[in-house]
């Protein structure tokens, strides 16, 4: 179906049921697109996530050498080996995926080529200091905008040079960077992180077999990537998204009466600080059929409606959850009490501002809410919240996901300003919502 541009969502009369399966998680998605890229043979994936962010990756791959091809579900891609990467005709444009364009930037700077990189409004926003800072170490060059924004043309290391280093904050897209630099860099490559941040590279590394050790003691985790090996084509099923489950999952808990399943998320420990922090809350939530699919933890989640309490979430399970902070604010909504959500900074370096605008989205909809430095404070209704606002996405696909669910759970309806960018990590979204009885079709007046 054609996404609307604007929406009005409303309390649905019926609870949620029914048995989905959500689109395959986009952060293995990316990487398996970027190693098989890398990788000598042809690789099959099934699973992958089919959204404008991923087809971004895909064509940027496509651009710099390697052959993808589709065949209904089923992807194949023939890699071009490390260090086998050809310069692209033309800009690399990555649209809305910082993801992408950061992971690109790592594996582009020990490639002695040149290559452009772009984005959308949005993505020419973001910072990306974060990600160069460490790569020019290898030898690369980046010219970026003021600010070290995009568009940026990187120059990649002609004798690229390994690197020892400590990530200064918890970032799996900076330390996935690194290590996809460091592929193509002869000797050994470490990063050490402080907290520990997902770890789909490592896995995906190990799937293709490269050499990787990681030890954690006293002052972190360090992984140590052996550079330049030669990554083998492997097979690789990408699992159930588990930052798109919370969008079903959540609306679940906000509808009275609502009892839903999804078949085969993806619950690798470092993503699943959501589902931990809704149990907490007392959410009804079952995990079954547990099972590994491409090296991933994948399991069936059962989720019913329950009354929900506050809690205080600390700082240091943001890296598990960083995507999942608006949805879990729409819990926290309709919570007794009042729930802290701490250490938040990452979160104004994302698509938007989301610690602003998540906290914008709640007040416009009669949620006590108030922003304390990096801490997110929500006053919950123990019950529906009154609803009635406008949510302002900020081209955000999981603002406007999330402003889709509070209406679900609000007793006045909510107008939703744009949903055009929920397909760069949803496509689907709204079909799968009405499977289950959301009733997602009123576009604004």
């Amino acid at each position: 179906m054609t996404v609307p541009t604007c929406l009005t969502v409303t309390r649905p009369a019926a609870p949620l049921s029914g048995t989905v399966v959500v689109p395959g998680d986009k952060s293995i998605s990316h990487r398996a697109l970027m190693f098989a890229g890398l990788a000598i043979g042809e690789t099959r994936i099934d699973g992958l996530l089919v959204g404008e962010d991923v087809l971004r990756t895909a064509a940027a791959m496509r651009a710099l050498g390697a052959e993808i091809r589709r065949d209904g579900a089923t992807w194949y891609v023939v890699g071009r080996g490390i260090g086998g990467l050809t310069e692209p005709e033309d800009v690399l444009d990555m649209g809305n995926s910082g993801t992408a364009a950061r992971l690109l930037c790592g594996i582009l700077a020990t490639h002695p080529l040149t290559a452009t990189l772009t984005g959308d409004a949005s993505l020419r926003r973001r910072p990306m200091a974060r990600v160069t800072d460490p790569l020019v170490r290898f030898g690369a060059r980046f010219m970026t905008r003021a600010g070290q924004r995009m568009p940026l043309t990187v120059r990649g290391a002609d004798v690229p040079i390994p690197i020892n280093y400590v990530l200064p904050v918890a970032s799996a897209q900076v330390k996935s960077a690194i290590l996809l630099a460091g592929l193509n860099a002869r000797g050994d490559t470490q990063v050490t992180e402080l907290s520990p941040t997902r770890d789909h590279t490592e896995n995906m590394l190990r799937h293709f077999g490269a050499k990787l050790g990681v030890t954690t003691g006293a002052e972190g985790t360090q992984i140590t990537l052996a550079g330049q090996p030669e990554l083998r084509a492997a097979p690789i099923t990408v699992p159930g998204d588990p930052s798109s489950a919370a969008f079903a999952i959540v609306a679940a808990l906000l509808v009275p009466g609502s009892a839903i399943r999804i078949d085969g998320v993806g619950i690798n420990t470092l993503r699943t600080g959501l589902f931990t922090t809704l149990a907490e809350m007392g959410a009804d939530i079952a995990f079954t059929g547990h099972r590994l699919a491409g090296g991933e933890p994948v399991a069936d989640i059962t989720v019913r409606q329950t009354a929900l309490r506050a809690v205080d979430v600390p700082a240091a399970r943001a890296p598990s959850m960083i995507d999942e902070y608006p949805i879990l604010a729409a819990a926290a909504a309709i919570a007794a009490g009042t729930t802290r959500l701490r250490g938040l900074q990452e979160l104004r370096v994302k698509e938007s501002d989301r610690l602003t605008a998540t906290a914008a989205l709640l007040a416009a909809n009669g949620v006590a809410v108030a922003v304390e430095g990096d801490d997110l404070l929500i006053t919950g209704q123990a019950g529906p919240l009154p609803g009635g606002g406008s949510v302002a996405t900020h081209m955000d696909h999981r603002l406007a996901m999330t402003g889709c669910v509070l209406g679900l759970g609000a007793r006045d309806p909510v107008t939703i300003d744009d949903m055009r960018f929920v397909d760069t990590s949803f496509p689907g979204f709204i079909p799968l919502m009405n499977r289950l009885g959301a009733g997602l079709a009123t576009p604004c007046a």
